[in-house]
């Protein structure tokens, strides 16, 4: 049972946290405090909103259980763990961590928030455990924009990298460590030697993408790897399968070449693992290490969990609200993200806990699925009501308000 209450000292905030994780379960068309309030019964949006502002807890300890959580249900050694990023568009310059900078959501240069998440990845399913805000190098040198939103004085700029080396070191280094044995992302992370460094310490084995230019080291010397792919003879491909997908497996060509002489002081082996697109041609590349030797289809699999991070991003923000605070301090960002990562894994370990196999014909029950039937079920029946009236009041009074307020600031500097 995943148990978050001993984190809050009074009874009124434990079902506070229980009604907002109810609220992002529920089939909301949009979730804020103001609608998550409403659904829960509450006159007003004022509770949900000192959730996530001025009632103490620690959002870095719900994570906490949820890692032990997670490990309890889905726990499994051979288990991968995932870590890419995520961006939200913001407009504005004042919500903590915003500025110009790539999002892969966008797949360009946009305004937005960027934060780092980490995903437990196993055969029987898949779930969100912990999350990092980036905060840009902008952000930590302007000491102004840092106390608005309530940044920490103890936070100094990371890499991307660095913040995922800081949750997998505390996902498997903690009391209830997760079992785990393999580390897999993209370029981001597969092209940073010091991340590499320190999975090979903690004797995490991982399969990281690296870019077309990334340089190895054979016996012949030093080779980008696009040089060395277009090198290789027809007989170094093999067909393997990178997982079950939607339509089918997802067959790729993949090679294999042991790298020797990238040993270092942490022994095991080390490969370059080439990823090559039956119909386009298009190729991937990774660089990968284990403490002993594995076979080729074991790295396969593992890069081909990678993309269980975008199920669980693509769950998480059409179905659970990560993408729809409107929170601009750094507190109250952090608290609103691990909720709908609680109420993921909550999810995610339901859909693993059936007492009879699934009916023929039927497939399995996804996190999106079980979201619908939960809610009719057991959301529904068991949840207090209020006057939609009073709300529709609520809400028009606000925004005079707010409008008000809009043109008296205008009227101070327009004629």
């Amino acid at each position: 049972m995943l148990t978050v209450g001993q984190r809050f000292r009074r009874p009124e905030p434990r079902r506070r946290m229980r009604d907002f994780v109810r609220g992002l379960l529920a089939p909301l068309p949009r979730k804020n405090c103001w609608t998550i309030a409403e659904h829960a019964g509450d006159t007003g949006p004022d509770g949900m909103q000192d959730l996530l502002t001025r009632v103490k807890w620690d959002d870095a300890e719900v994570r906490a259980d949820v890692r032990e959580f997670v490990g309890h249900h889905l726990g499994d050694a051979e288990a991968v763990l995932v870590i890419d990023e995520t961006g939200d568009l913001k407009k504005g310059r004042h919500t903590v961590g915003v500025q110009r900078q790539y999002s892969g959501t966008a797949g360009k240069i946009e305004n937005c928030q960027v934060a780092v998440h980490l995903v437990y990845a196993t055969d029987a399913g898949h779930a969100m455990l912990d999350t990092a805000l980036y905060l840009p190098q902008s952000w930590c040198d302007d000491a102004e924009r840092r106390a608005e939103a309530g940044v920490p004085e103890q936070v100094r700029f990371a890499t991307k990298p660095q913040l995922a080396s800081r949750m997998i070191a505390a996902a498997v280094t903690a009391d209830t460590g997760l079992p785990c044995r393999w580390v897999a992302g993209d370029e981001a992370y597969g092209n940073d030697p010091r991340l590499a460094a320190q999975l090979r310490q903690l004797r995490l084995g991982y399969v990281l993408a690296v870019a077309c230019s990334h340089q190895v080291i054979t016996g012949l010397g030093a080779y980008r790897v696009d040089a060395l792919a277009a090198g290789l003879p027809a007989t170094a491909w093999q067909r393997v399968s990178a997982g079950r997908g939607a339509k089918g497996h997802r067959y790729y060509d993949w090679s294999f070449t042991a790298l020797p002489h990238a040993a270092d002081a942490h022994g095991g082996h080390h490969w370059l693992l080439i990823r090559r697109n039956r119909r386009t041609g298009e190729l991937a590349s990774y660089r990968c290490w284990a403490p002993e030797p594995v076979p080729l289809r074991s790295l396969v699999l593992v890069a081909g969990r990678r993309w269980k991070i975008e199920e669980s991003f693509q769950a998480a923000k059409t179905g659970l609200g990560l993408d729809q605070h409107q929170n601009r301090r750094w507190t109250s960002w952090h608290r609103w993200t691990t909720l709908p990562i609680l109420a993921h894994a909550f999810l995610a370990a339901a859909t693993t806990h059936r007492s009879r196999p699934d009916p023929a014909g039927l497939i399995a029950l996804t996190v999106n699925e079980l979201r619908h039937p939960f809610n009719v079920l057991i959301i529904e029946p068991a949840r207090s009501r209020c006057d939609p009236l009073l709300w529709s009041v609520r809400r028009r009074r606000h925004q005079a308000r707010a409008t008000t307020s809009h043109y008296a600031r205008q009227a101070l500097t327009e004629p």
